[in-house]
């Protein structure tokens, strides 16, 4: 029901996973620290700018699915862990 009331405007658009960047810049928004956790998280784990919005589009998804407005830090953390976990080749 979030991500539906969030891209009502847009008919071609259903989840998070769809965002353009320019709409994750725009939607995806996190606070200084963290945009520290995850600069250190790209770093350590080598990701590239691709990857940067996709752990934002999970960590959006994840904020949505706990009905929280912001994404925290937590949200993010998990979405991080979810991305290191598939450079592991734990998800498959």
């Amino acid at each position: 029901d979030i991500q539906i009331a969030r891209f009502g405007t847009r008919p071609d658009l259903h989840a998070n996973a769809q965002m353009s960047p320019q709409m994750v810049r725009d939607i995806c928004k996190i606070s200084a620290a963290g945009q520290t956790l995850l600069k250190k998280a790209m770093e350590k784990l080598g990701l590239s700018a691709r990857a940067y919005d996709r752990i934002l589009k999970v960590a959006r998804t994840i904020a949505d699915l706990s009905a929280s407005e912001d994404i925290q830090l937590e949200h993010l953390a998990e979405a991080i862990h979810f991305r290191s976990l598939d450079r592991e080749g734990w998800a498959g």
